[in-house]
């Protein structure tokens, strides 16, 4: 798609690309949120039921922003399964049921790393301001869950 944005096609497909690295972790990471949010049990299920679907949530909203930002650039945008399976380095969660405890593990794990893929496209995205204060916005948010998943951890 032909763009008006002023920006040099070099700096628009560098962008791009970190953007897409960026878009692909975050749906992985909502996929993998709803996936445990299905299958959790134990004690501290029902908080963690409501914290998973939050989490689900805002990485929609996270994706979208990151997906249309995209096409502001005249970039298409990869959010198909086969896409995120090719493109992200977060390992599946297990199959089948998952304690709580278990959940929480996961959920840090995952969200810490999600958390520095978009740190990193964060970086290298620094020519191009309006998508940094995105990824900036998707770096705060995805931290901000860090945070109360690692509040929860046993100990």
């Amino acid at each position: 798609m032909e763009t008006q944005v002023a920006m040099a096609a070099d700096t628009r497909v560098k962008v791009a690309s970190a953007l897409q690295k960026a878009l692909a972790h975050v749906m992985d990471l909502s996929l993998q949120a709803k996936q445990a949010h299905w299958n959790i049990y134990g004690p501290n299920f029902r908080s963690l039921h409501l914290q998973l679907d939050e989490l689900v949530n805002d990485t929609r909203a996270y994706a979208d922003l990151l997906a249309e930002r995209m096409l502001a650039l005249g970039v298409p945008a990869a959010g198909q399964a086969a896409d995120i399976a090719r493109e992200s380095t977060l390992e599946p969660l297990p199959d089948g049921e998952l304690r709580d405890d278990d959940v929480v593990r996961l959920m840090v794990d995952r969200l810490g790393k999600t958390a520095a893929v978009c740190r990193t496209a964060m970086d290298e995205v620094e020519e191009d301001l309006a998508s940094q204060d995105i990824l900036i916005d998707v770096v705060k948010g995805l931290e901000k869950h860090l945070w109360m998943f690692q509040a929860q951890r046993q100990r």
